[in-house]
């Protein structure tokens, strides 16, 4: 049986909070495939690190946050300056504070929408505007947007208000965004990530006891019996945003082990 390609070769994908974590796995993946990224992050030295691990003709750091208005334009005129060409981006935002709904105030809530909701959108405004032209045989574009959600979107998370709040609107859209621009042959689809073995999932189980007892407890909860591995993450989201997935948009996938399924 042939191995399956995912057509990345020499394209070109921009990976928000690309430094570590998820970001860090799918530009690993990526860049696997033969693909090249802009990463973007907020700590200069970790991006340098992780450009340096990738490999200097494969991936650039930019230095920078979402929530700043000003970032999807140097994020997009860095890839077509640096690679020449655009065919996507896997948009990630990080989770927000932990909150419960009964006392989350009405600054948190701005906050967490300015920072949550709003950069992704921007971000996939720009990607869509900028991506590279369709050849001379196409009629339209070949590109992908990806956004990191959460499993809130299917159901609430205990303490996690403000996620269980903005993350289905973001989902949705998701759907909306994958309606106005499918015409255009460019994709847009959500992962939603359970327990992943990431410094932000064990934090937020240090937050409930013993970092190990919650561990245990919780992957007692999943189907598979395990957290996920970031690189498990990264295969998924680099099949997402490759041409190998030409028929998958408005899709919500979750990334989980099957624990969104289980009540």
């Amino acid at each position: 049986m042939p191995s399956v390609d995912l057509l990345l070769t020499d394209r070109v994908f921009i990976v928000s909070g690309g430094s570590r974590g998820l970001g860090f796995a799918t530009a690993q993946a990526l860049v696997a495939e033969g693909a090249k990224v802009v990463l973007i992050g907020r700590s200069a030295d970790t991006l340098g690190d992780a450009a340096t691990a990738l490999g200097p003709d494969h991936a650039l750091p930019l230095t920078g946050d979402l929530t700043d208005p000003h970032m999807p334009g140097r994020a997009v005129a860095t890839a077509a300056g640096r690679f020449g060409r655009l065919d996507g981006a896997m948009i990630s935002t990080g989770g927000p504070p932990a909150s419960r709904a009964s006392d989350t105030t009405d600054a948190a809530w701005r906050e967490a929408f300015d920072s949550v909701f709003l950069p992704p959108l921007r971000l996939a405004r720009a990607v869509a505007e900028n991506v590279t032209a369709p050849t001379a045989d196409s009629a339209t574009t070949d590109a992908s947007i990806l956004i990191v959600l959460s499993t809130s979107v299917f159901r609430p998370l205990a303490s996690l208000a403000l996620s269980n709040g903005l993350r289905p609107g973001l989902a949705n859209m998701v759907r909306d965004l994958a309606g106005d621009w499918g015409s255009r042959g460019l994709r847009v689809n959500g992962i939603a990530p359970g327990r992943i073995a990431t410094d932000r999932v064990f934090a937020l189980d240090a937050r409930s006891g013993s970092p190990e007892a919650v561990r245990r407890k919780r992957e007692a909860r999943i189907p598979l019996g395990r957290y996920g591995d970031p690189a498990e993450f990264g295969r998924v989201a680099a099949f997402l945003l490759s041409p190998a997935a030409s028929y998958v948009t408005g899709a919500i996938v979750p990334v989980d082990g099957g624990a969104t399924y289980i009540d």
